[in-house]
């Protein structure tokens, strides 16, 4: 009895059997041409065609333009030229905010609407006091309201200067100024040019003072200006301080006359080198800071 033959075997046997292809034709019956095939050989066959077309295809996605539209396969010099540019967006973006509040700050300026000391709502120290009236004060429930009373006296002190920045009155001739910062002219005030102010130059890290008493109405960094400073004085004028490396007072501030608001820069796209570039208008136009102040 014969013994019975396994799946493996039976197909390992199927594969070496020979078969023979013939070409006939059609109409006399003759051989064209024979081929003696088998499994095995036709398996090898297919195998091979496939493994040539992969490799052809895998060609021509590495070596080819084909790759661009393979996802996954970008050029990477595109790619960073992609984030190049988006960075690039992100930053013009800023610098356009930067410019729309600067222009939005000198909008106010020039129609007067400014927020002044007198425009924050004042406490009344003696309401608190007659609040407390019935409970027995600890020392730092004393330490504060003394520290209100004088806050309220400091308040009362500064009257006169409040008083003089809304005085418009005075014409801008009999107005004292101190100079900013003394040093050469590199360039001097020609409104024809769109040059409103002086270009004044100084040794680097040199302090720039505050030309009056006033509050700094801006305090921000331009894409031209860099970080300018502008500070809105008495009689409807104002000055602006530009190109500076740091900003020493933000918006808002009181300041002095003769007080430190900067440190002489070379910041924003209009400086070519460390200096000052000094403003000073009057009612909403430049003037000629040199007929007012030594430099």
């Amino acid at each position: 009895m014969e013994k019975e033959q396994t799946r493996w075997q039976k197909m390992r046997e199927d594969l070496q059997h020979t078969y023979r292809l013939v070409v006939m034709n059609n109409e006399t019956f003759e051989e064209v041409r024979s081929f003696q095939l088998s499994l095995l050989n036709v398996y090898i066959s297919i195998s091979s065609v496939v493994v040539v077309v992969a490799a052809l295809v895998v060609m021509a996605i590495a070596f080819t333009p084909i790759r661009k539209y393979i996802p996954g396969y970008g050029d990477a010099l595109q790619d960073e030229a992609i984030i190049e540019a988006y960075q690039q967006i992100n930053k013009l973006e800023k610098e356009l905010d930067a410019q729309e509040a600067y222009t939005e700050n000198f909008r106010k300026v020039l129609v007067g609407d400014v927020q002044t000391e007198s425009d924050i709502p004042k406490v009344d120290p003696q309401s608190l006091v007659d609040s407390l009236e019935d409970v027995p004060m600890s020392a730092e429930e004393s330490q504060l309201i003394d520290e209100l009373e004088l806050e309220e006296l400091g308040v009362v002190a500064q009257q006169p200067r409040k008083n003089a920045l809304l005085n418009n009155d005075v014409p801008l001739e009999q107005l004292y100024f101190i100079s900013p910062l003394h040093g050469e002219i590199s360039a001097g005030f020609m409104p024809e040019k769109d040059h409103n102010g002086v270009d004044i130059l100084a040794p680097k890290n040199t302090a720039i003072k505050a030309a009056s008493d006033g509050y700094v109405f801006l305090s921000d960094w331009t894409l031209e200006t860099g970080n300018t400073i502008g500070i809105l004085h008495a009689n409807n004028t104002a000055t602006f301080y530009k190109h500076n490396s740091v900003l020493l007072k933000k918006a808002g501030s009181y300041v002095k006359a003769g007080e430190g608001v900067a440190i002489i820069g070379n910041t924003g796209t209009l400086s070519s080198g460390p200096h000052l570039h000094f403003e000073l208008w009057y009612e909403g136009k430049p003037v000629d800071p040199t007929e007012y102040m030594d430099f």
